[in-house]
């Protein structure tokens, strides 16, 4: 919307122009120039989905009971130039203890950061590794490590080395990773925290004083239905380490097939979610 005078279109242009996207509390990634900036990094080659797609399981009735492999979240790198941008220092160092695919580090080292990334699956890390390859100056590499976070991160012994941390975890079981021991998207909500707040922990200690962290999560449901409290738990991680609750940010999705989605959803009053949470911490 603009008044007469087109006063809210111009203070929008100005305030991209300086940060890449207004910075408020909500980043609408429906909107043109969010989808410009999204298709921009897509044509420069980036795939996410490349070595997921074998082993991610969308953990709804059908697809379980099929062991379905035709769903995998995507990371938005648009996403990423925006959060590097306003919360990482110029060539800072980032720290992402649960990786997944290659996008947020790809983004980093394009950008000039330099980043740091752990997961479980060597499968995942090696095609990380390779599209990293052939999109960047082998100079300029991101450092994927191979292994259960809870331990790796044990090896980083200097302490206070990151300027911030990056990650978007598994939401719970919602999408099952593998069947490996320490991937904790295969555990009990219950032991899932408790592992999810070990990594937590450890990651933090990495951070420089003053330091950000940023995790990108959503709610999940149990079993019946019920909310599980994903956010407020994730808020309490950080906390149990120190960290204080800094910003907090609502990232808006396209609607996509939520629309279609909606009949079934409110058959049991049921609200489509079209949202994720941005939490950001900062350490004293």
């Amino acid at each position: 919307m603009k008044d007469l005078f087109g006063d809210e279109i111009i203070q929008d242009v100005i305030l991209r122009d300086k940060f890449i996207e207004p910075p408020f509390s909500i980043l609408d990634t429906k909107q043109g120039a969010w989808q410009a900036r999204k298709k921009a990094w897509v044509r420069k080659g980036i795939r996410s989905d490349i070595g997921r797609e074998s082993s991610v399981i969308h953990m709804d009735t059908k697809a379980k009971k099929n062991n379905s492999t035709d769903y995998v979240s995507i990371f938005d790198p648009a996403l990423c130039e925006v959060l590097y941008r306003w919360f990482v220092p110029d060539g800072g160092k980032i720290l992402d203890p649960f990786a997944g695919g290659s996008v947020r580090g790809i983004v980093a080292h394009y950008l000039g950061y330099k980043y740091t990334g752990v997961d479980i699956r060597q499968e995942q890390i090696d095609s990380n590794r390779e599209q990293a390859m052939q999109l960047l100056d082998i100079r300029n590499q991101p450092q994927w490590y191979v292994g259960d976070s809870a331990q790796v991160l044990d090896d980083f012994i200097t302490e206070n080395i990151y300027d911030f941390i990056f990650s978007c975890p598994p939401y719970g079981d919602l999408e099952v990773y593998s069947d490996m021991d320490g991937d904790i998207s295969n555990k009990p909500y219950p032991k899932f925290i408790e592992l999810y707040e070990k990594i937590i922990f450890k990651s933090c200690k990495l951070l420089k004083n003053n330091g950000m962290a940023c995790f990108v999560v959503g709610e999940i449901r149990d079993k019946n239905g019920h909310m599980r409290g994903f956010v407020p738990d994730t808020v309490k991680a950080f906390e149990k380490c120190g960290m204080k609750f800094y910003n907090e940010a609502i990232l808006l999705n396209p609607i996509a097939s939520a629309s279609m989605r909606a009949e079934g959803n409110m058959k049991s009053k049921k609200l489509v979610k079209v949202h994720q949470n941005i939490l950001i911490f900062i350490k004293p």
